[in-house]
């Protein structure tokens, strides 16, 4: 019988590498999975490469995975916002690596490795600093910049509901890169809120199917407090 079901973050993150690529889903502070950070910061994995559209807020979420020591290399759009002191203390002291993605590429990199794509064509960040040292190609007069995909040993996420199986639905905005995150990660790991008996999903409603994840974790809904962050109920 096919149980995806952890009874808890430790087990779920149990296999968790050493240098392991971790896809973390989030956009700003909408969707970030906080408890498997939390439990990825217990773990001890360290030496890490994360992918996200940010670099952390406050101290809490990525910002503490990055505080801990646990991050050699980051790789996201935005790593900049009015409270990113964490990152940028320690990119600014040589400590930790970043690689800058426009926000489309990013996704599309994500979506292409699911996809097995090999590469892809864009025109986004031709005749910029992105653009050093990567192919460029002239396409019906029009500049491209040859993209690679980005492939996660782990996907990190937060949806709303799932079943047994792994089949995923999501809350709004909270959706946002973890969908492509699911399909590009060798082992998927979802928090949800509530877990929901087989075929009480709409078939046509399920965003992530079970095939792609690996892992289902219950959490409680917690209260938002201002800034956007947790704070148990």
């Amino acid at each position: 019988m096919i149980n995806k079901i952890a009874p808890c973050i430790a087990d779920a993150l149990a296999d968790v590498k050493d240098g392991a690529t971790v896809l973390i889903g989030g956009f700003g502070t909408a969707g970030i999975p906080l408890e498997l950070i939390d439990g990825l910061i217990a773990q001890g994995a360290k030496d890490l490469t994360v992918v996200n559209n940010n670099a952390g807020n406050a101290e809490v979420g990525l910002a503490a995975l990055l505080k801990a020591g646990r991050v050699r290399k980051i790789i996201c759009s935005f790593p900049r916002q009015a409270d990113s002191q964490i990152f940028d203390a320690l990119y600014r002291s040589g400590k930790l690596e970043l690689e800058l993605v426009p926000q489309g590429n990013l996704a599309e990199r994500l979506r292409a490795a699911g996809a097995g794509i090999g590469a892809f064509f864009c025109s986004t960040a031709y005749g910029t600093e992105l653009a050093k040292g990567k192919e460029t190609r002239e396409i019906k007069g029009k500049h491209y910049v040859l993209e690679y995909p980005i492939h996660g040993d782990v996907a990190l996420i937060k949806a709303e509901q799932g079943d047994r199986w792994g089949n995923l639905t999501y809350r709004m905005s909270a959706r946002n890169f973890g969908p492509v995150m699911a399909t590009a990660a060798k082992h998927t790991v979802a928090t949800v809120h509530e877990i929901v008996e087989l075929g009480a999903l709409d078939p046509e409603s399920i965003v992530t199917p079970g095939i792609h994840v690996s892992k289902v974790v219950r959490i409680d809904r917690v209260a938002t407090q201002a800034g956007g962050f947790k704070k148990a109920a």
